[in-house]
């Protein structure tokens, strides 16, 4: 699963400093600030990637008797180790940099450095325990309900949590469009866990789903309000603190639940989990910051609706999970939300910037 609550729902003047702070590590490297479309099929490669977690899950779960919180565990530790590799890398590039560029780069590493300790850990902790429980709850809503729901439900009820969340917390107006999205929401959950009367959607998957979805609401929120005043710090870099963290809150739990797989399909299973660990984490991370530093927040938004529909689209043509007609109402009706708080969005940015157009003129 994605972190990427960390860039989708920042603010307008978050979006431009991102597309300031990508144009500066672009310069710092010595090359051009990524296209637009070269940003464009990063963000679909990793939504696409992260779509297939859940799946590599599922297939864990079938030949092993791993449970979700060891399988998070190494999820972050994998993570961790590989995500560190790319800052190092990150940072050789920076220290090469000559010029005007490094000396941007230095002033802006600078005021990075100035942010609050007490600040920096409430990001880092914040982080760190709501991506945690975020991939922990998934993981088990995958095993308890399947790939597609579980996938759906916690994509689709993150952005609206999101929503309502900011609404009581930072007095953001939800708008007729944001209203609407909402019910609609609502309506598709209550579609999925009424009408699943297959038993392909159980109760108990879709609860933790929506633990999985409000830990993610939680994360943004945090970023979220950080980030007003400019203090959102490095994504990448929060990242892998909170797979540090993580990692070593999960440690216990995963050993209580059982560490190692018994399996008799050892190199599959180790195959299985180095996947996970380097494609829809390491490599989806990269990719994601990399592209959600040129391209707009509710266009971000949008292309991430990728991740459910390939989930889905994995669980039923390689997993044999089937989709009722109810599971398939009430998918298109969160996803619809999304597409609709993405559009409110879009909306509501434009209409700041030729406010704040005719104010300067």
């Amino acid at each position: 699963m994605s972190n990427h609550s960390l860039r989708t729902a920042a603010p307008e003047a978050g979006e431009l400093r991102a597309v300031r702070t990508g144009a500066a590590d672009s310069a710092a490297r010595g090359t051009a600030p990524a296209s637009v479309g070269r940003a464009l099929l990063y963000l679909i490669v990793a939504g696409i990637a992260w779509g297939t977690a859940g799946a590599a899950a599922s297939l864990v779960y079938r030949i092993s008797d791993i449970g979700p919180l060891a399988l998070s565990f190494w999820r972050c530790v994998g993570g961790l180790l590989l995500m560190s590799g790319v800052l190092a890398l990150r940072r050789r590039g920076r220290a090469a940099a000559r010029g005007r560029a490094a000396d941007a780069e230095a002033a802006r590493d600078g005021a990075a450095r100035t942010e609050p300790r007490r600040r920096r850990a409430l990001r880092i902790v914040g982080t760190g325990v709501g991506l945690t429980v975020f991939q922990s709850a998934y993981f088990a809503a995958v095993e308890a309900t399947g790939l597609a729901v579980g996938t759906v439900v916690t994509l689709g009820a993150g952005p609206v949590l999101i929503a309502l969340g900011a609404r009581l917390t930072m007095g953001e107006r939800l708008g007729a469009g944001g209203v609407t999205a909402v019910a609609g929401a609502l309506a598709g959950l209550v579609v999925l866990v009424l009408g699943g009367g297959s038993g392909s959607v159980r109760p108990a998957g879709v609860a933790l789903a929506l633990l999985s979805a409000a830990a993610y609401a939680a994360v943004t929120l945090i970023t979220r309000w950080l980030g007003r005043d400019g203090g959102g710090g490095d994504a990448l870099a929060t990242s892998t603190w909170a797979f540090a963290i993580g990692a070593v809150g999960l440690l216990p739990l995963a050993l209580a639940e059982g560490l190692l797989p018994y399996t008799a399909q050892y190199v599959e299973v180790a195959a299985l989990l180095a996947y996970v660990a380097a494609v829809p984490t390491a490599l989806a991370y990269a990719l994601y910051f990399a592209g959600a530093a040129v391209v707009r927040a509710a266009t971000v938004s949008v292309i991430m609706l990728l991740e459910p529909v390939s989930a889905a689209v994995i669980a039923v043509t390689l997993l044999g999970e089937r989709l009722t007609a109810a599971t398939v109402a009430g998918t298109l009706l969160l996803l619809a939300a999304v597409s609709g708080l993405a559009f409110a969005e879009t909306r509501l940015a434009v209409v700041r910037r030729r406010s704040a157009e005719a104010v300067a003129a």
